[in-house]
């Protein structure tokens, strides 16, 4: 059938046959456009992709095995070349291309470069987390790099200012796009950071193109900021392709608005906080206060503080039977020693020389005192004293004996 009519239709097969059949005539060509979507998943063995004219509105769709893009470090933004050719799925009526070769071209090589960029300066620790300063609580003065009267510069300044009246700022503007963009941009930002009363700088664009933001992922312009001692604050406002700025900058903002928003604080919402604070200190004091309260008359409550003197009283009938118990001992104690001693006293008497002379004997001694035990030591004429129960007799010897006088009854001495 090579015409169609009302009476004699072509079936959809047909009609999709020899779509396919003209589309696929075209052959293998060379497509250049920008990835404005990619698909790509892990392990999976096909991957897909839409490429867009950068100046006109068109797109087709790209099919490729996953291993076309093995090397390519594809992303979407990037501007590519393709080696394809039309493919039509007469089952959904769907055109696509199937991608055989991909070559980065113009502002994909360019991305493709600052992707090595990235990969070298993460290897040399120059995004590494540790190395972020943190910025400081209440800045007073801010260092704004920006564009020439820019919405960006307008966006941090009066939202900064609306939420912290008392911040200041010293604005630098550079160009932030263009072959000087990074050189005026590291000028600025190495101006600001020698003035010691810049407490953070901020590096402020409200987003644009790819290759406009290029700038800001120069390697001088990178290194600068991890120099830098003062904090900076990287503000671009793009989401898509997140510059290298971004990964250096020791805090990353999504706007220029989210910049000033991190940058300050707002100053009502600390005044209900500090309102809040004061309150909850506040009912924190009264319960303490209460709770002293409380814990004072507990102890004003008890017995010792109410009547100071119970204790004594309590403890008087313990301390009188102790004193009567320790007088009853003292006394039974001198019972048993007066006893012990007049015990003594009668063994004392009865073993003493005035119980042996109350019983009639006498004491012998010399005129000087010498106790005579043995009749040597009286030869005669010896003045001698005899020492008696009653007194002291004088006495003479006059003869000696072997034997004691009580020995013979019939001999005696005078």
């Amino acid at each position: 059938m090579n015409t169609s009519s009302p009476e004699a239709p072509w079936p959809v097969h047909v009609v999709s046959g020899k779509v396919k059949g003209w589309v696929e005539k075209l052959g293998w060509v060379w497509i250049e456009g920008q990835v404005v979507q990619l698909n790509r998943r892990p392990g999976a063995a096909m991957a897909y992709a839409v490429l867009r004219d950068t100046n006109q509105d068109a797109s087709v769709d790209l099919t490729m095995f996953a291993s076309v893009l093995d090397g390519t470090d594809l992303r979407q933004g990037h501007k590519i070349v393709v080696n394809a050719k039309p493919e039509y799925w007469t089952r959904r009526g769907r055109l696509s291309f199937r991608v055989q070769q991909i070559r980065l071209a113009g502002i994909g090589e360019l991305l493709a470069q600052v992707e090595r960029l990235k990969r070298r300066l993460a290897d040399e620790g120059l995004f590494d987390p540790e190395g972020k300063k943190p910025l400081p609580l209440v800045p007073g003065l801010v260092g704004l790099i920006t564009g020439r009267e820019s919405d960006a510069e307008k966006d941090v300044v009066q939202v900064a200012q609306a939420r912290w009246p008392g911040v200041e700022f010293v604005i630098e503007q550079v160009a932030v796009q263009g072959p000087t963009a990074s050189t005026q941009v590291c000028a600025a930002l190495a101006k600001l950071d020698q003035d010691t009363a810049v407490d953070v700088i901020v590096i402020a664009r409200g987003g644009g193109a790819v290759e406009d933001l290029l700038p800001f992922s120069d390697e001088a312009l990178v290194r600068a900021v991890a120099a830098a001692h003062t904090p900076v604050i990287s503000a671009i406002g793009h989401q898509a392709d997140s510059p290298l700025l971004d990964l250096v900058a020791d805090f990353r903002a999504a706007t220029p608005t989210d910049a000033a928003k991190n940058l300050v604080p707002d100053a009502a919402e600390e005044a209900v906080l500090i309102d809040q604070g004061r309150t909850r200190l506040s009912a924190a004091l009264r319960r303490r206060l209460e709770g002293e309260r409380e814990g004072l008359a507990a102890y004003r409550a008890r017995p010792v503080l109410a009547d100071p003197t119970w204790i004594i009283q309590a403890r008087a009938g313990e301390v009188e039977t102790l004193a009567k118990d320790a007088t009853d001992s003292i006394e039974r104690t001198l019972t048993v020693q007066v006893a012990q001693v007049a015990t003594l006293g009668a063994k004392l008497t009865a073993l003493s020389p005035q119980a042996t002379l109350d019983r009639g004997y006498a004491l012998v001694t010399t005129e000087r005192g010498t106790l005579v035990t043995h009749p040597d030591q009286a030869p005669a004429p010896t003045k001698l004293r005899l020492i008696l129960a009653g007194g002291t007799l004088p006495a003479q010897s006059r003869f000696q004996s072997e034997r004691p006088p009580w020995a013979d009854p019939h001999q005696s001495a005078t």
